[in-house]
């Protein structure tokens, strides 16, 4: 039996299984279908010896990748980042005048938990709209640097933010 013949037999038996594997893992997530194709696709087009050991391991392992690109491509940075960066520009209602002076006053009270470094590199970042290669011209500090403590005053003021909430 070749590669093609195995692989078209797995996916008629083990379709359903492979189905509610995907979608458990993306919370009934419409996507669930297509990435399981996906991993179909990828397992007729790799060059790889497979056999009736192999296959299963080798399609979870792909599903598993797939997903983890799901997530990875498909959440945002942060909600109120994006919230207060493009939604400020346009306000046309004084609900949205009152919520984005929320978020951002819900903001400066995580941005004040973080140390002084920290702070003005994600101010830089979020307010000013400056990237991190800006950011460390601008500071005079390394650019793996400079996002390295850009991805920490991130993950705090995201966190306040949830538990705020």
């Amino acid at each position: 039996m070749n590669n093609q013949e195995l692989i078209s037999n797995y996916y008629i038996t083990h379709l359903d299984e492979l189905l509610a594997f995907t979608s458990r893992r993306l919370r009934g997530n419409g996507e669930a279908a297509d990435i399981v194709q996906d991993a179909f696709v990828r397992l007729l087009t790799c060059g790889k010896m497979i056999s009736d050991v192999t296959l299963p391991g080798l399609a979870y392992t792909i599903l598993r990748n797939l997903i983890t690109d799901f997530y990875r491509h498909h959440t945002s940075r942060n909600e109120y980042e994006h919230y207060l960066r493009y939604a400020a520009h346009n306000v046309e209602t004084a609900e949205s005048v009152l919520s984005v002076r929320e978020i951002t006053e819900q903001m400066e009270r995580g941005m004040a938990r973080l140390p002084e470094g920290s702070k003005r590199i994600y101010r830089m970042h979020v307010l000013n709209d400056m990237r991190v290669s800006e950011i460390s011209q601008t500071t005079g500090e390394g650019y793996k640097w400079v996002e390295n403590r850009l991805g920490i005053a991130r993950k705090a003021v995201r966190n306040y933010l949830r538990h705020v909430s």
